[in-house]
């Protein structure tokens, strides 16, 4: 790929023309890899869920709870550099097929894992889910943000990523409706079906409710890998797939800082995402009346909010720099968390909803701006930037730490405060420089 003519801040060119933002003649990879970005969106949510029914059926901490979240993004950590290692190799195609062999099969291990009866190996389940997806997000992000005219990759990367939230969404009906049984005991009635030995049949039933969703979802993503499997995906010429040379090495990564900050910025962006949604169910259980499926109704809505996000500010980039519009969002969240804190209850349910919006574009803008520059080093690059993920792994046992020993969930959400200040620090770092390939500051 080319560096492209002169541009405006608008995304026009020199000789007045707009840059496409997507793939010319080659839709279908780019609509089929899209696709990718809805399923990914349904697990990551689908844990939120898994949160509050695993502490119900194994009658776990808030703490232990929590490790749900560990389990699954600590699988991106430790997957992301052998992803980028595979797709060095063999190039995207090879690594998003192997992504999805190994999404799809850590959900079929939801049924072994349910039939122990015991948590590790469900965690365990997890760690293959998280490791499946970390290879799948190494391989599809940068590969979309390649996928076409370089100065228009912020947005291209939003667009795709714009699906994600709708997969999220979905990902949540379905656990609300599927996974939760909406029968909630009182203290007196499970005394009573203790005192009767039928306590512990009720927790595994309950248990049970999760195999029937996460086999059904780990069959269609299995459909998934051999559709793509079969696709004709076009070589990223930025990066000289397909030909014999060097593609890059972890040396020259370590000498270009930008890349490292923006490591940083998306640990301190997902763990401020996943922290927040994690707490919102025992948040709301705490400080409302709301039964567990209407809380869930509430992280439904913080999703709907992100999509709405997504598509109202993706074609705002033409006209606001892109990393402006990050530090700007980064500091309404950081505010909304507060509200969290300070209004336990409905006002800071609704403050959580409300930061889905601004948390939209969070992600696929950090991933594009840290990427601009690399070249054959892309791949490596992205891997870093999905290892960072694990930010998602660490945050909520932090929240659910000070739960514990503060009594309260409210104190909790200024862990995901301090992750959205780091963001819109750079956001704002990243506005006052001038990028190589787009000449404005994005």
């Amino acid at each position: 790929m080319q560096i492209s003519a002169p541009v405006t801040k608008t995304g026009e060119r020199s000789d007045g023309r707009r840059h496409p933002v997507f793939p010319v003649g080659h839709m279908w990879p780019f609509v089929l890899v899209t696709v990718l970005f809805f399923l990914w969106g349904m697990s990551n949510n689908l844990t939120d869920i898994l949160v509050q029914q695993f502490r119900k059926s194994f009658e776990l901490s808030q703490f232990s709870a929590q490790l749900v979240q560990t389990a699954n993004f600590f699988g991106y950590f430790c997957l992301a550099i052998p992803a980028a290692l595979l797709m060095r190799r063999w190039g995207y195609k090879v690594g998003m097929v192997t992504g999805l062999v190994l999404f799809g099969t850590g959900m079929i291990l939801f049924w072994p894992a349910a039939a122990s009866g015991q948590y590790a190996p469900f965690l365990i389940a997890l760690f293959t889910v998280g490791g499946g997806a970390s290879i799948l997000e190494t391989a599809a992000n940068p590969f979309i943000a390649q996928f076409g005219d370089p100065v228009t990759s912020e947005q291209r990367l939003n667009f795709s990523q714009a699906f994600n939230p709708p997969g999220t969404i979905t990902g949540v009906i379905i656990g609300t409706y599927f996974i939760f049984s909406g029968v909630e005991k009182t203290p007196v009635q499970v005394a009573a079906m203790k005192a009767a030995g039928t306590y512990h049949a009720y927790l595994h039933s309950e248990l049970l409710r999760v195999v029937p969703t996460y086999l059904t979802f780990g069959a269609i993503v299995l459909l998934c890998a051999v559709v793509l499997g079969l696709t004709k995906i076009p070589p990223i010429t930025s990066e000289h797939e397909g030909e014999g040379e060097d593609h890059g090495s972890f040396a020259e990564l370590a000498r270009q800082p930008l890349i490292w900050i923006a490591v940083v910025a998306n640990f301190c962006n997902v763990g401020a995402q996943i922290s927040s949604w994690s707490m919102l169910i025992p948040y709301m259980k705490q400080y409302t009346v709301v039964s567990e499926r209407t809380a869930a109704h509430y992280l439904t809505a913080v999703l709907i909010s992100m999509a709405v996000g997504r598509f109202v500010s993706t074609p705002l980039m033409r006209y606001i720099r892109p990393s402006l519009m990050l530090a700007i969002y980064g500091v309404f969240n950081a505010v909304l968390m507060l509200l969290a804190v300070a209004r336990p209850g409905m006002v800071g349910a609704w403050a959580v909803v409300a930061s889905g919006f601004f948390i939209s574009v969070m992600y696929p803008t950090i991933f594009a701006l840290g990427l601009k520059g690399l070249g054959r080093n892309t791949k490596l690059g992205g891997s870093l930037l999905v290892m960072a993920i694990v930010g998602g792994a660490i945050f909520p046992p932090i929240g659910g730490l000070i739960a514990k020993h503060t009594g309260g969930w409210a104190l909790g959400y200024v862990v995901p405060m301090a992750g959205f200040i780091g963001v819109a620090i750079y956001g704002f770092f990243q506005a006052t420089r001038r990028t190589l390939l787009s000449g404005p500051a994005y």
